[in-house]
């Protein structure tokens, strides 16, 4: 019953992680078109890639919720972990690709209110989603629950350089701080993707 109970857990957590992206992407690409802010336009499109990781994962989940057989239910364990894996590797070559592009161009990204808001709620609330994905994922046993909340960990990081970025370049001109925190982050999405894809544990 226990086992049952967090199962249930894992999939409204995931669930609103989805609701979350889908309205925090909107909102995001919306305003960053608005604003010419790329920094704010990528952190949208960041979020779509965590919205098909999410689903993705709650399809696995709705599988051990609905009484499959152990067999699908690990076979499609594997093949979460292993997409989720992959959209690791995608949100690298976005973060590299875009950072890179920020600083050869030297392009400070637009100052946006509505980008610092959404940044911030981002910030508060993605780690608390991430924590109760990684426990509901301990409880059940699921490697490709705990890989996409990681992933959405991940995700609150870049909230968190978009913030510094939006800041550090209003108050003091340092258009570079965003993409430098960025790219900090790409070795260990890498790590996490190749470990997912090839189905590896990381406790």
């Amino acid at each position: 019953m226990a086992g049952r109970n967090w199962t249930r857990i894992g999939l409204v957590l995931v669930i609103a992680t989805m609701v979350y992206n889908a309205v925090e992407a909107g909102l995001s690409v919306f305003w960053g078109y608005w604003a010419h802010s790329i920094a704010l336009m990528g952190f949208g499109l960041d979020s779509v890639i965590e919205l098909a990781a999410a689903g993705v994962l709650l399809w696995r989940l709705r599988l051990e919720e609905r009484g499959a057989s152990e067999e699908d239910v690990e076979s499609g364990e594997r093949r979460v972990q292993q997409f989720v894996g992959v959209t690791f590797i995608t949100l690298a070559l976005y973060v590299t690709g875009q950072s890179g592009w920020i600083l050869l161009a030297a392009k400070a990204p637009d100052e946006s209110i509505v980008g610092i808001i959404i940044a911030a709620a981002s910030l508060v609330i993605m780690p608390l989603v991430s924590w109760g994905k990684l426990r509901a994922a301990r409880q059940i046993g699921s490697k490709a629950l705990a890989a996409e909340a990681r992933e959405t960990l991940a995700c609150s990081y870049l909230s968190l350089t978009l913030l510094v970025g939006l800041a550090a370049n209003s108050l003091w001109g340092w258009w570079w701080a965003d993409p430098v925190a960025a790219l900090l982050m790409v070795p260990w999405l890498v790590k996490e993707g190749i470990e997912g894809i090839r189905g590896e544990d990381d406790d």
